[in-house]
């Protein structure tokens, strides 16, 4: 399970953060793609990489598998997972750009400089299930792409390719983010306004601040983080600099993290948040913590060749 949200601080930068949470990690790590690297793109959607990018995954024969990540012009990507709802194409369509699941977030880095850029590629985009080897099947996801003025959520299904604006700026899994945006009306009484004052035959004051959140989900599955990520990122006052729109990311995406223990995924193996990450849009730079180690780290795209034929490992 996954959540993901934007905002922007004062002088409109965006951040762009998730929680990837799982059973087991995949030794993913920070990776930096420099421009003009050649990927091995299965159907050729991307000859060379028109943009430097940071982000987290891993490297597999060479070919950065990204979980999320920004590139230098600002334009950011993250997978979340989607099982029971994303349908890729069995094999490449005639008269389309044909991206491999694997690939779609580098697709979006590597190419385009902004939001409305990928949604107009998009309209002529498949998204094709060709793994990038037998041991790495295709990830049932849909994606959150956003940048300094709005994000949308890519979900490919049986109906093909759709997306959505994103006004709330966060995603969570399954269901798809057209039933998620409708479950929000169920919460319209929730608010971070005092609680207010009544009379059982004597008055009555709340036991103090949040009296007037009752009946926001506080569990783990989905539409529940789904609810609580957008109550958060809705209510959380917007920030000046660097220091305290990175707090402010890690301190939202602390309300949907997963501890261990607390859930038993079907295999009896228990999630957690394996890590959380943030991308700054106004220096580049790639914010990260672990479960087993939750000092912040960053890595600043600036501080890395920014051409090259390789995949650096940060």
């Amino acid at each position: 399970m996954c959540t993901g949200m934007r905002f922007n601080d004062t002088e409109g930068n965006m951040f762009f953060g998730r929680n990837l949470d799982w059973t087991f990690d995949y030794g993913e790590r920070v990776l930096v793609v420099p421009r003009g690297f050649k990927p091995a793109s299965p159907f050729g959607a991307t000859a060379e990489c028109s943009h430097a990018l940071i982000g987290m995954g891993l490297v597999e024969q060479g070919q950065p598998m990204l979980f999320d990540a920004g590139n230098d012009a600002g334009l950011a990507v993250a997978g979340l997972n989607f099982p029971g709802y994303a349908g890729y194409e069995s094999a490449p369509q005639e008269g389309k750009t044909n991206v491999s699941a694997w690939e779609f977030p580098l697709w979006v880095c590597a190419n385009f400089e902004s939001v409305d850029q990928v949604v107009d590629a998009l309209q002529t985009t498949a998204i094709v299930d060709e793994p990038i080897a037998p041991q790495w099947p295709s990830a049932l996801l849909h994606w959150i792409v956003a940048d300094r003025t709005r994000s949308v959520v890519v979900e490919y299904t049986d109906a093909g390719m759709q997306v959505f604006d994103n006004p709330v700026d966060v995603l969570a899994n399954q269901p798809g983010y057209s039933w998620h945006a409708e479950n929000l009306r169920n919460y319209l009484n929730v608010s971070n306004a005092w609680g207010g004052e009544g009379s059982f035959g004597r008055p009555l004051a709340p036991f103090g601040a949040g009296a007037a959140q009752r009946g926001l989900p506080g569990d783990y599955t989905s539409p529940s983080r789904f609810v609580r990520a957008a109550y958060v990122n809705a209510n959380y006052p917007q920030k000046e600099r660097e220091a305290a729109n990175v707090s402010r990311m890690f301190h939202s995406l602390s309300q949907v993290a997963m501890v261990e223990g607390s859930a038993m995924a079907r295999d009896g193996k228990t999630e957690k948040t394996l890590y959380t990450g943030c991308f700054s849009s106004a220096t580049r730079t790639y914010y990260f913590n672990t479960y087993e180690d939750v000092s912040i780290r960053s890595y600043c795209l600036d501080e890395y060749p920014q051409t090259g034929d390789a995949v650096i490992e940060a």
